[in-house]
């Protein structure tokens, strides 16, 4: 549990004292959900929203973490870019109301602030994997004591299927060379203390630590600072994939010393299907040309 879990807990429990909650019956739980709905802050935003309909009903949309609703302005911003081709042609590279050529521009700004990041530390490009991929081309770097890989056991495929890849392609058994750190019997997360004495007890072999922000599966949100440090404390890389993180919890990238960082934006930043995707790279690696 992070800092910021630890601290929204105690927020609940002083809530529950406040209005008298001891018996969390289902009316009480209800009574301390419409309370909290009334002091949610983000909750205008959901006028902005197209939600699908049942019975001619708003549904209850539980599936962001898959795609995103789509935002009541796409509409717009889709067609003004269609007409800016249907005016301009290639012309829209440089003259069209949002430049083409130069269109990732746009987004540096609110990528920064959405990762914890400097503007020239992010881009939007690619997809998830295909940045997954560039990024262990120049992060990972095995020699031959030094060539293990450490993520997370029942991470997403795709990111598995990369990783392997990356390991074969290197030359290395991927049963040697992944080390999946498993929950505990009985458990159905990890314990920030167990990933960083796995870590710890793989030390000098290990060259890349893998995680996400926030699993795809259990929803566990992973202690992405202590991460960091326990792999830099052995001379390893550390990198995340922030596909279930962006636009869902704080994120401080920059600060926390990460190396890279890898995400999509048809989840949780409501990109729509097929979406640019984006990564990070700190600072302190931007002019490291090897």
């Amino acid at each position: 549990m992070t800092d910021s879990d630890t601290q929204e807990v105690h927020r609940l429990q002083r809530l529950e004292i406040d209005m008298n909650v001891t018996d969390m019956t289902s009316e009480n739980v209800l009574e301390l959900a419409a309370h909290l709905d009334t002091q949610d802050v983000l909750a205008p935003f959901r006028s902005h929203f197209h939600f699908p309909q049942h019975d001619g009903m708003d549904v209850k949309y539980f599936c962001g973490n898959s795609l995103g609703l789509q935002p009541k302005n796409a509409d717009r911003y889709v067609s003004e870019e269609l007409e800016d081709w249907r005016a301009l042609g290639v012309s829209g590279h440089f003259s069209a109301r949002r430049p083409w050529f130069s269109y990732h521009r746009w987004f540096a700004e609110p990528l920064a602030m959405l990762v914890g990041a400097k503007t020239h530390e992010v881009v939007a490009t690619n997809t998830l994997t295909v940045n997954l991929h560039l990024m262990m081309t120049s992060f990972y770097r095995p020699t031959e004591d030094r060539y293990r890989i450490i993520m997370a056991g029942n991470e997403f495929p795709s990111d598995r299927y990369a990783v392997e890849s990356q390991v074969r392609l290197h030359g290395f058994d991927p049963n040697e060379g992944m080390i999946e750190i498993q929950p505990l019997t009985g458990t159905d997360s990890l314990s920030t203390q167990q990933i960083v004495d796995a870590i710890n007890e793989h030390g000098a072999s290990v060259a890349l630590v893998l995680f996400s922000g926030v699993h795809f599966f259990s929803g566990q949100r992973f202690d992405m600072a202590a991460i960091a440090k326990a792999a830099h404390d052995v001379g390893a890389k550390v990198g995340f994939d922030l596909a279930h993180a962006i636009g869902n919890v704080e994120l401080s990238l920059h600060e926390w010393d990460v190396d890279f960082a890898v995400w999509c934006s048809y989840k949780y930043l409501n990109g729509g299907p097929g979406a640019i995707a984006g990564a990070f790279v700190h600072k302190k690696h931007l002019l490291d040309m090897t």
